[in-house]
């Protein structure tokens, strides 16, 4: 990142719920001054979008931003993508990093619409990021630099971990991290749901289950260990544990969840629409 005495001024494209979500991670964290980012939505959102507690007045003109920026963050949806491309690549030259957090936009999609030589980097952040908690894949394309992929560590690391990886596994880890959390929150329901059945209030049980699942987490995270090797430390012979897990089996949550992540990731394959045929 630029020192302080040379600030990146920043510019977010679609600055919508991730948009808005990474802008006041970056404000709140100091990585990014509001005086140097400029954000834009869509015309019925101007007047209403108020960002990093109003502390960032969004536009809606897309080259403008792009001109006075060094680091464009392109948060659109992923159907737009090719035509917002297209309306800034007069503004962006080598100098100029494009961060993409489109989901299903391959690096080379967008390189090959803007036909010179951009840095493109091409992120997967995910929900949790609004707590400080996300996970972001981040995956350089062919023009982009190690001191690229830097920059980028160093903005998303602001709302959670990062991951650098491949290209090749952006749609298995959209499939994963970026829907992930939807599949977790029907966990934490049923969970809850289990917990009011056994007499449990409903606002007791959604708490015991979601610090559950935050501790089971974090002792992942933290221990390293398998999830299984884990998952039998609780398994006591003849518990209660067992016949819980009896009835996951039974149920077949393990393989639906599986599929579940392998249907998301064949869907992030098919998501973006080619407007040049391709």
């Amino acid at each position: 990142m630029p020192s302080s005495s040379s600030p990146v001024r920043l510019a977010v494209l679609g600055a919508g719920k991730m948009g808005g979500i990474l802008i006041e991670a970056f404000v709140k964290q100091k990585l990014v001054s509001p005086r140097d980012i400029t954000a834009t939505v869509h015309h019925s959102e101007l007047g209403t979008k108020e960002l990093a507690n109003g502390l960032v007045k969004p536009g809606a003109d897309n080259r403008a931003a792009v001109r006075k920026a060094d680091v464009i963050l392109l948060s659109v949806k992923p159907q737009t993508v090719g035509s917002v491309v297209d309306e800034i690549a007069p503004e962006l030259d080598e100098s100029k990093l494009l961060i993409s957090v489109a989901a299903s936009v391959d690096t080379g999609y967008i390189e090959k619409r803007l036909k010179k030589k951009v840095p493109v980097i091409r992120t997967m952040p995910n929900t949790p990021s609004m707590v400080g908690e996300g996970i972001t894949a981040i995956a350089r394309g062919k023009f982009a630099a190690k001191k690229d992929v830097e920059i980028a560590q160093k903005l998303f690391g602001a709302v959670g971990k990062t991951v650098v990886v491949d290209e090749k596994h952006m749609d298995a880890i959209t499939g994963l991290s970026a829907s992930g959390p939807a599949f977790i929150y029907i966990i934490l329901e049923s969970l809850a749901e289990g917990g009011v059945k056994a007499g449990l209030s409903r606002e007791l049980a959604t708490m015991l289950a979601a610090q559950t699942a935050l501790g089971a987490a974090k002792v992942v995270l933290e221990t390293g260990h398998h999830p299984a090797l884990l998952k039998d430390a609780v398994t006591t012979p003849a518990g209660c544990t067992i016949d819980g897990i009896l009835e996951l089996e039974e149920g077949g949550l393990r393989v639906t969840l599986i599929k579940a992540v392998v249907k998301a990731a064949q869907r992030a394959k098919e998501l973006l629409v080619r407007d040049d045929g391709k």
